[in-house]
């Protein structure tokens, strides 16, 4: 399936565009804003107490998990205590240390320690306590559980991008994710977790960990990096903004030069494989090596399902957007190898691909506010498309069907469908029945041709004034 530039989607901008110029009302701005950080002010400054901590996967999640914490650069020792966990209250009594490292990072706010522990040789399907060292001082005792060995029922939580007014906005998506899905085990994040390119905006990280808080230190958490990942150089190529090693100690799986972004771990029968298309659509040797290194991963795969998630959709769904270099590079490789689903961001729209006789249902979705338009081509040839409107995604792997529901940020069921394995040839999409028509922007102003929001004009925004 390959999408195409059409007279509607052109007929469709340039009637967006004499709206914006033919009324006043639209002319109108506040105050931008990207945090809830006043200027001049400091919140997130690293301090005594470890922060930002972070329960990522080993490549097989069963034996092994990592964690990332920060803390001020007085603490020169990366100490997590690790134990079984027990009902008393006394967990030192059984915990043993792990050592792990540190780097120094400098941002706005300053000088920090960021730590990374490995803990390995771990049991599966086993609930583990733990807490990390802080200056003179610990975190709270933190649990979390092994996945079993082998294939068993699972569920997981999927978002699109956060990026922009994050602790302001996108929170309550994360967390009426939760609430409505408290049993799940892992949270998947399709890229643009924060909005800055230029890796220095600390704030913007502080408030994507307190959004996810807790639910980042036990739960396992699997990103992927998206362009705002990435720094912009004079010539307009792109380097990973260094915040994203420091923050984030992910399994170093993946093909020579982009084991910092490329991976995949191994999670209860499933194979989650994230990808770094920023590089990918920047460059054909990005694209064709994440290819080659695909094929070996998906070719040596035991488990019963594969999930792969990418920030540019193989498909767009928004006005003016299309990455023809993933389809020349991956598509055939996705379709071959039996990828069953590919979840995807940077388009800040919602969209579902249409059962295809061969290759992974293809999704985007969107968590945080900013918010663009849907194309024509995606109106035309995707099953289910929404405008303006935050979402999230949780899939339940049962050993023959994927449930897949994507709700909306009040709790809504947007959309939805079965995912059935057959014996032999492609898998079988089944559609559930689904009320309300698609949602479209609600915007009376919008700021661009293209967009419904920006999400930077949220926080500020008067009351009641259009």
């Amino acid at each position: 399936m390959q999408l195409k530039p059409t007279y509607g989607m052109l007929a469709k901008l340039a009637l967006v565009s004499a709206v914006l110029a033919s009324s006043p009302a639209l002319a109108e701005s506040y105050p931008e804003a990207n945090t809830l950080v006043p200027e001049g002010m400091q919140r997130y400054v690293a301090s005594a107490f470890p922060d930002r901590i972070i329960l990522l996967p080993g490549q097989h999640a069963a034996t092994e998990q990592r964690l990332s914490w920060r803390t001020n650069t007085a603490v020169e020792r990366s100490l997590v205590q690790l134990t079984v966990a027990q009902n008393t209250p006394g967990l030192h009594l059984t915990a043993h240390e792990v050592e792990g490292e540190w780097r120094l990072g400098e941002s706005e706010n300053g000088q920090a320690h960021h730590h990374a522990a490995v803990l390995s040789d771990l049991k599966p399907d086993t609930l583990y306590a733990y807490r990390v060292m802080g200056q003179d001082t610990w975190s709270e005792w933190f649990q979390f559980k092994t996945p079993k060995a082998s294939f068993s029922p699972s569920t997981v939580l999927y978002f699109g991008d956060a990026q922009n007014a994050v602790l302001s906005h996108y929170a309550r998506t994360v967390r009426e994710a939760i609430r409505r899905t408290p049993h799940a085990e892992v949270m998947l994040y399709a890229g643009d977790l924060v909005n800055s390119r230029y890796g220095v905006l600390d704030d913007e990280w502080g408030e994507w960990f307190e959004a996810t808080g807790w639910m980042g230190a036990s739960m396992m958490q699997v990103p992927v990096t998206g362009n705002h990942e990435f720094i912009e150089d004079e010539q307009e190529v792109r380097h990973l903004v260094s915040a994203w090693p420091l923050q984030f100690n992910l399994p170093t799986n993946g093909p020579e030069g982009l084991q910092d972004t490329v991976y995949f771990t191994d999670y209860q029968g499933v194979r989650y494989i994230a990808l770094d298309s920023t590089q990918a659509v920047q460059s054909v040797d990005s694209a064709r090596l994440q290819g080659e290194w695909l094929k070996q991963v998906l070719a040596d795969n035991p488990n019963q399902w594969t999930v792969v998630i990418q920030h540019h959709p193989m498909f767009s769904v928004s006005l003016g957007r299309d990455n023809p270099i993933l389809r020349q590079y991956w598509q055939s490789v996705f379709e071959e190898f039996g990828v069953d689903i590919v979840l995807q961001g940077h388009d800040h729209t919602y969209g579902r691909s249409m059962a295809n006789e061969q290759g992974p249902v293809y999704v985007v979705s969107v968590a945080g506010p900013k918010m663009y338009l849907v194309s024509e081509n995606a109106e035309q040839h995707m099953l289910r498309n929404a405008e303006d409107v935050q979402l999230f995604q949780h899939l339940t792997f049962t050993e023959q069907s994927l449930e897949y529901r994507a709700y909306t940020v009040t709790g809504e069921l947007y959309d939805g469908f079965n995912l059935h394995q057959q014996a032999e040839g492609a898998n079988r999409v089944e559609s559930i029945d689904l009320d309300g028509a698609e949602i479209r922007c609600q915007n009376p102003a919008p700021v661009r041709a293209t967009r419904c929001w920006n999400g930077t004009e949220l926080i500020h925004a008067p009351v009641g004034v259009k």
